[in-house]
């Protein structure tokens, strides 16, 4: 009796998926808006796929900075202080706290436009150390392209971003870069914080023929006051964030951020299978949607011409 019962184990052994080992991954986010809600969710998706499932034999933990700094240097030296397997910090001021909290625990960073102006890493192929990670470089020059070609006559535009933020630094000189090719000027206007933003989109009425929004983790997550204000002056708003289109944007060029969120998982699992973090090379998202809002066209004056009706992801009525 005792060999068979012996057999039917080892049989049911056989047919159920290997359990990986208990793991805790602690994820962070300078704040909370649907993009990097949909990275965080990612991460999870992509743990759950490779076997690492919550309330089995994953700890999940997350924790936003509510948009503060300080609180993100907070959090980042609490998630050191517990050594969970994997950090991930979402967005550039989240990862420059926790690789600044850390050289012993692997993290993988992500949303981060420019992880080598950030100093997040010296060498994209070979980061070295404990860190490697996940960018979103914004296509910019697509995006040029892109409001050219629906608004033809443009000559100016407004940028509006957060000065503070090493990303939105980044992308307004590749920005101003791709503008200078295409013959068009860019004015900027910042904000430090949420409660500046509609400030600083007002200061671009009368100065610029639109208004355009980087992946600005401040500047999204107050995007309605901007589109408030590009609705009264009609000033067509673009933004890089396609999540952003839903909430009041005239169109968005960018990432699915499920897609990133999950993209960034994979490697989690890659580190907790055994690689180094700074063996694997830093990657760029990949994956662009075109996605377009013909309510707030409607509101800001704008007709879509069929050449981007034609190529539309998706389409907000």
């Amino acid at each position: 009796m005792r060999s068979i019962l012996l057999a039917l184990a080892a049989t049911v052994a056989l047919t159920l998926p290997a359990r990986a080992d208990d793991v805790t991954v602690a994820v962070t986010a300078i704040v909370e808006h649907p993009a990097l809600d949909a990275v965080r969710d990612g991460v999870k998706e992509a743990l759950a796929a490779a076997g690492y499932k919550e309330g089995e034999n994953l700890t999940f933990l997350y924790e936003s900075a509510q948009g503060n700094p300080a609180t993100a240097a907070q959090i980042a030296r609490q998630f050191a202080g517990e050594a969970p397997s994997v950090i991930v910090p979402i967005s550039t001021p989240s990862a420059q706290a926790v690789v600044s909290s850390t050289r012993d625990i692997p993290v993988v960073f992500t949303a981060v436009s420019d992880p080598l102006g950030a100093q997040l890493v010296k060498d994209m192929d070979k980061p070295g150390g404990n860190v490697t990670g996940l960018s979103d470089l914004s296509p910019v020059a697509e995006h040029v392209a892109l409001i050219k070609e629906i608004l033809p006559n443009v000559k100016s535009i407004g940028y509006l971003y957060n000065s503070g933020e090493a990303n939105s630094v980044s992308l307004l000189a590749v920005l101003k870069a791709e503008a200078e090719k295409a013959g068009l000027t860019i004015v900027e206007s910042a904000a430090t914080k949420s409660a500046e933003v509609q400030g600083a989109a007002r200061a671009l009425v009368g100065r610029a023929d639109v208004i355009y929004i980087p992946t600005d983790n401040t500047i999204i997550s107050a995007l309605e006051s901007a589109v408030g204000v590009a609705e009264e002056a009609k000033l067509p708003l673009f933004t890089a964030d396609t999540d952003s289109v839903t909430r009041g944007a005239l169109a968005a060029l960018g990432f699915n951020y499920l897609d990133v969120g999950k993209q960034t998982g994979d490697i989690v699992v890659r580190i907790l299978k055994g690689e180094n973090p700074g063996d694997i090379a830093v990657k760029v998202a990949a994956g662009t949607d075109l996605v377009i809002n013909k309510a707030a066209a409607a509101k800001m004056g704008v007709t879509f011409p069929e050449s981007v009706l034609g190529r539309a992801t998706r389409v907000i009525e």
